[in-house]
């Protein structure tokens, strides 16, 4: 059933169809048609125009339909004035070029960003003492935002970035640091420890030597370099090693392997002297770690070894030192071994834990 408003609008079409019939805008022809409607129309909605109630009621007059409709379509063409104008001047400024967004921070930090970023580093300080890196990687960083020009923020995030084992990160920041503040001696010892944990220890040694010119007595950036220049020494004489050159031992093992040619032919029949082995504390040690770690079992596996030990077996044949270090397998495995010998694997120098400012 049709509402109050619909009513309104039902009895308005029926009187503009009742007077377009009476004032000839229909044609004659077509007037029975339009009066069938208008009933039709009247009797689905309950609206009837000859009721002197409802025309009371619903009559819009003296006001029409068209006079109604054409308020309607007056407001919409200056409705559509007004969008053009503004789509006009809107293509108008995106042609002009845009206003850089305001930097929301001077380039000089305020007193207050001073204070808050020293409380931040203060914070993050105390979130590596308690093995939080994560956490004060995150608050060094807040730091910098506030004031990115004190190096201590980027060298103590490097700190936190390496006890994290992200020594790359920790280079970045250390360079930062550097650039920040090229007097700041720890940049150069927190770059120094990121370069050689990532195997750079030339880099290592200039970043140490660079720290040393500005803290000459730092004790633990004088051991970090003197370690960081015997692995990049290392690195150079292993080369020349690998291939039996100058760095090699006796027989063509690696440079302070023992001289296992020198046992070779005390035994019967040419055998080695088994005694003379078992007395040799070096050979003892060696054999006591590669069993320990697996590695004989893997040398006894190599061809070379195995056709060595056939030929020893069949007839007292003595072993050739030479020969057998030219096999690449074996020869890594005696670098190996020297590596191990001389005790746990050197470690990175100082750097990325030491004392916090």
């Amino acid at each position: 059933m049709a509402d109050e408003k619909q009513k309104h609008l039902v009895f308005s079409i029926l009187e503009f169809l009742q007077t377009s019939l009476n004032n000839g805008t229909i044609k004659q022809d077509d007037s029975e048609g339009i009066e069938v409607a208008i009933q039709c129309i009247g009797e689905a909605f309950g609206v009837d125009l000859n009721d002197a109630a409802q025309a009371q009621t619903y009559s819009t007059k003296p006001a029409t339909l068209v006079s109604i409709f054409d308020v309607f379509v007056n407001a919409q063409k200056k409705l559509g004035n007004k969008t053009a104008a503004a789509a006009s001047a809107a293509s108008s400024a995106s042609s002009t070029p845009a206003t850089p967004a305001p930097i929301p921070r001077s380039a000089e930090p305020t007193a207050e960003d001073k204070k808050n970023a020293e409380d931040l580093k203060v914070a993050g300080n105390r979130k590596v003492n308690e093995k939080e890196y994560a956490e004060a990687i995150r608050l060094y960083g807040e730091a910098i935002v506030l004031n990115s020009k004190n190096a201590v923020y980027y060298a103590n995030r490097a700190a936190a970035y390496s006890q994290m084992g992200d020594h790359q990160n920790a280079i970045t920041d250390s360079l930062k640091a550097a650039e920040v503040d090229p007097s700041y001696s720890k940049a150069y010892s927190r770059l120094g420890h990121a370069y050689f944990s990532v195997g750079k220890y030339k880099e290592a040694v200039t970043a140490y030597e660079k720290g040393l010119t500005l803290e000459p007595n730092n004790a633990t950036m004088k051991s970090s370099l003197a370690t960081a220049r015997n692995k990049a020494r290392d690195n150079e004489v292993a080369p020349s090693a690998r291939s039996g050159g100058a760095g090699a031992g006796a027989g063509g093992m690696p440079a302070g392997f023992p001289d296992l040619s020198a046992l070779g032919g005390g035994g019967a029949g040419g055998m080695p002297d088994l005694a003379s082995l078992m007395a040799n504390p070096a050979l003892m040690n060696m054999a006591q770690q590669m069993m320990q770690s697996g590695a004989l079992n893997n040398l006894m596996s190599n061809p070379a070894m195995q056709q060595m030990a056939q030929r020893m077996m069949a007839g007292g044949e003595r072993p050739n030192i030479d020969e057998m270090m030219r096999d690449p397998e074996i020869a890594e495995a005696a670098r190996g071994l020297m590596g191990g010998m001389g005790g746990a694997p050197q470690q990175p120098p100082r750097g990325g834990e030491d004392e916090m400012l």
